[in-house]
């Protein structure tokens, strides 16, 4: 037996999609950017559709100056923790304006947005009389902190308020911490959750809950504060977290919270505690877009303009949509080959999408996920629409033949 053995089963299905396809759709290299919706991919120009760039500030003026006036300044990395050297002043400053953006009272910036979810979910809940109760949609960070935590973890149907009712009315006297973990918008299909009514059903049963709102942070609600602004339960929301590498335009992630004891994390929380902190040109440019988030509404307006167009071209084109019209697009293909030619057919064409496939997708589907950007030109549009007709009548023809 070897150590490696583990892996053999999945090296055979990955070789056999990149010998299907020709070319491996997990590590395509953008050669050279050319701007925030356009790359070169082997010599090609290829227009971008699958990088939650959804705002399309990676380019802005405001942030690469920003960040460049940081790296000058204050050099290329922290070489710390948060917990030790790590903590700069535009890192507190950034944890202020982020909490006063948001509403909240306290907020805790993190390396990623992964580990934001690991770290609060892993330090909040232990066992062995705490649980957690999960989306079964959620993401895997928010899965491992539920496995880091130890605590019981038990799933919920998607999306169903009802489901998560029934879990919690069964829980046992001796439970005590009870932690709800949802999202804003899932980002395979990009559908909604409703939050408004699992924040009831949470709080009803004592809970506290815990809203990722990742993909939908400066893309939903009024003020692009997200799902839970456009339900008007944003000041129910016991913990908010997010990333800086969607809307925000950077890497790194964070936490916010009206609760005191959220301070807590930076003596308990191991990623926090353990990990580099995000170097200084990275906050740099996510408070530059956060400034433009908070005063500049045409950018998220531009961004559902896009979206709409894109979704009711797919619509009159057939497709089968997964979602209402929003940032994020997915396509359901019959089967895992099917997407995976879509993929490259699109490729070919000039237009660069996610394939997501089993085991990494809800329902063992089969997707092309397309994600839009505020930053897509109505010629990057064309290209999309184009692409997608095209691949459209390829599907038909091939159906008509089957």
């Amino acid at each position: 037996m070897s150590l490696f053995d583990k892996f053999q089963s999945t090296a055979v299905q990955y070789k056999a999609l990149v010998e299907g396809v020709g070319r491996d759709p997990f590590a395509v290299s953008m050669d050279e950017m050319k701007g925030p919706t356009r790359a070169m991919v082997k010599g090609k120009e290829i227009v971008l559709a699958g990088t939650n760039n959804y705002l399309g500030l990676t380019f802005h003026d405001d942030a690469v100056a920003a960040a460049r006036k940081a790296l000058e300044q204050s050099g290329t990395g922290t070489t710390g923790s948060r917990f030790a050297n790590g903590t700069y002043a535009a890192h507190r400053q950034l944890e202020i304006d982020l909490a006063k953006f948001l509403g909240y009272a306290y907020c805790v910036v993190f390396s990623t947005g992964y580990q934001a979810n690991l770290g609060a979910i892993s330090a909040l809940v232990a066992p062995p009389h705490d649980v957690i109760l999960i989306d079964a949609d959620c993401h895997a960070c928010i899965y491992d902190g539920c496995q880091l935590s130890g605590a019981e973890t038990i799933r919920f149907r998607h999306n169903d308020p009802e489901s998560l009712e029934k879990r919690l009315s069964r829980l046992s006297d001796d439970v005590n911490g009870k932690l709800v973990c949802i999202e804003g918008m899932y980002s395979m299909f990009g559908d909604t959750a409703p939050v408004k009514e699992c924040i009831e059903v949470a709080h009803k049963h004592g809970a506290h809950v815990l809203l990722d709102e990742a993909h939908s942070f400066g893309v939903f609600g009024e003020n692009g504060r997200g799902v839970c602004e456009a339900d008007g339960v944003r000041d129910q929301v016991d913990f908010y977290t997010g990333t800086f590498s969607k809307s925000l335009a950077s890497i790194g992630g964070f936490v916010a919270s009206n609760h005191p004891e959220l301070e807590y994390l930076r003596f308990s929380s191991r990623p926090y505690m353990f990990t580099a902190s995000p170097s200084p040109a990275n906050i740099a440019a996510a408070s530059a877009a956060l400034a433009r988030i908070s005063t500049d509404n045409t950018m998220r307006e531009r961004l559902w303009e896009n979206a709409k167009r894109v979704h009711a071209a797919f619509t009159q084109l057939g497709f089968e949509i997964c979602a209402p019209a929003g940032p994020v697009i997915a396509v359901k293909l019959a089967d895992r080959q099917a997407a995976c030619k879509a993929w490259d057919f699109l490729m070919e064409k000039g237009v660069y999408v996610n394939l997501a496939i089993p085991p990494g997708t809800p329902n063992a589907t089969s997707i092309l996920r397309l994600s839009v950007s505020a930053a897509h030109t109505n010629d990057d549009l064309d290209a999309i629409i184009g692409a997608y007709t095209s691949l459209s009548e390829v599907l038909t023809k091939e159906a008509a033949q089957a």
